[in-house]
C-alpha cells in the first residue's frame, strides 16, 4: 500500500520494560543514519540487521556497534522489510509501485548484494515477507487484478512461485500496509496470516496448507479510509495470535487498535491496546511466555497475558520491534531511530 509518513518529532529517553524484577531501559543508540527505519530482524543476542529508506541497510554483529550501509544500484528504494538468518546472510525487500518492489540478498555480510526478484506487476506493490524457517518464506502484496499477490519460496528465496486461490479476493480499496514488514507472519511452514485495511472493513486472511487455499474474517479494527486498518499480525502458537493498527495519519486517535484470537484465526475479540492510538507493529518476546509488545507512533505496551491486559512502556515513536529473547530487544522508527532494550 501507499509510503507511510511519520511524525517528524521523536521522544527520546529510556523505560522501565520485562519482568517486575528486572530493571531493563530502551536506550538511543547511534544508527548512523537519518532515514525512516522500518525494516528489522533479530537473530541472536549479538546480531541484528535493519533496513529503510534510500537503499539503507544497517548491521550489528556484536550486539553493540551499527554500520550503515547503501545497496548499490538501490539508492532510490525503501527497504521495508529484512530477514536475516546470520550475520552474513539476509534478504532485504523494497516496496513501491510495480518494479520498485523488489528482493536482494547478501551472503557476505552486506558487502555486495544480488537481485533476485522484481514485482513484474505494474499495478503491484509488495508489502511484507515471512520466513518461518531457512528454507520457507511468503511473500505479501496488494491486489493486483482483483486478489492479493502471495509468493511462495521453498529454497530460501532463491526462488518464488505465485500462490493463487480464490480467498485472496480482496475487497474496493482494500490492501496491506507496508508499515513494519508484519503485516504477515507465520508459525510452522504450513501456517501464515495476513492483515488489511483501506476498505470497509479490516480483514485477516488464514492458510494452513503452505499458502495452498486462504480464508478471510473481519477484524474489530476501525477501517473504512486509506490510512485505517491493521498494520501487524503475530502468534504465539498456532492457536493464539494478535494483530493491531489504528489510523497512521491520527496517530494519537482514542480508537480500537486491537484484536487477540484463541483458535488460529477464525474469529477474533477486540481488545485496547496501550497506550490508545496507532500501533504498527505487533510483536512476541521468545523466552517470555504469552508475552507481546506492540509499538507504532503512538508509543510501546506490553501484555504478559496473551494480550488480554496491557501497560504503557514509552511514548516513543516506533516503527518496529524485534526480540532476541526477554532481555534484549532492538527498535527502530523515524528519523534513523534505533533503540536497545536490555536488562541492567
Amino acid at each position: 500500500m501507499k509510503i507511510i509518513t511519520s511524525l517528524s518529532v521523536i521522544l527520546a529517553g529510556s523505560l522501565t520494560f520485562l519482568p517486575a524484577l528486572a530493571v531493563e531501559y530502551w536506550s538511543p543508540v547511534d544508527s548512523g543514519t537519518q532515514v525512516e527505519l522500518r525494516g528489522l530482524s533479530v537473530v541472536s543476542t549479538k546480531v541484528a540487521w535493519a533496513s529503510g529508506a534510500k537503499g539503507t541497510v544497517l548491521r550489528t554483529s556484536d550486539g553493540e556497534h551499527w554500520t550503515a550501509m547503501q545497496v548499490a544500484g538501490a539508492e532510490a528504494l525503501d527497504f521495508r522489510d529484512i530477514q536475516a538468518f546470520d550475520q552474513d546472510h539476509a534478504i532485504i525487500m523494497s516496496a513501491g509501485p510495480g518494479p520498485l518492489s523488489r528482493l536482494y540478498m547478501t551472503t557476505n555480510g552486506g558487502a555486495s548484494w544480488q537481485l533476485l526478484k522484481t514485482n513484474q506487476a505494474a499495478s503491484g506493490f509488495w508489502n511484507a515477507m515471512t520466513f518461518p524457517d531457512a528454507r520457507t518464506g511468503l511473500l505479501f502484496g496488494d491486489p493486483v487484478d482483483g486478489s492479493f499477490q502471495v509468493l511462495l519460496s521453498t529454497d530460501g528465496g532463491l526462488h518464488w512461485q505465485e500462490q493463487t486461490h480464490e480467498g485472496l479476493a480482496a475487497l474496493s480499496n482494500e490492501g496491506g500496509f507496508a508499515a513494519s514488514g508484519t503485516c504477515i507472519t507465520s508459525h510452522g511452514s504450513k501456517n501464515a496470516w495476513i492483515v488489511s485495511g483501506g476498505a470497509d472493513k479490516t480483514r485477516v486472511f488464514s492458510s494452513h496448507d503452505q499458502a495452498k487455499t486462504w480464508s478471510a474474517v473481519n477484524l474489530p479494527i476501525p477501517a473504512g479510509a486509506p490510512s485505517k486498518g491493521a498494520f501487524s499480525v503475530a502468534f504465539l502458537n498456532e492457536k493464539n495470535g494478535m494483530a493491531v493498527g489504528g489510523d497512521y495519519k491520527l496517530p494519537q486517535l482514542n480508537t480500537m487498535n486491537g484484536a487477540r484470537t484463541e483458535d488460529g484465526g477464525q474469529s477474533w475479540q477486540a481488545v485496547q491496546v496501550l497506550p490508545q492510538g496507532f500501533m504498527s507493529v505487533i510483536a512476541t518476546v521468545p523466552g517470555a511466555a504469552n508475552t507481546y509488545v506492540a509499538a507504532g507512533l503512538a508509543g510501546s505496551g506490553i501484555s504478559r497475558d496473551a494480550g488480554k491486559t496491557w501497560q504503557v512502556l514509552s511514548s516513543t515513536p516506533m516503527n518496529t520491534v524485534a526480540f532476541a529473547n526477554a532481555e534484549l530487544g532492538w527498535a527502530v522508527g523515524p528519523k534513523g531511530l534505533l533503540m536497545k532494550l536490555q536488562n541492567r
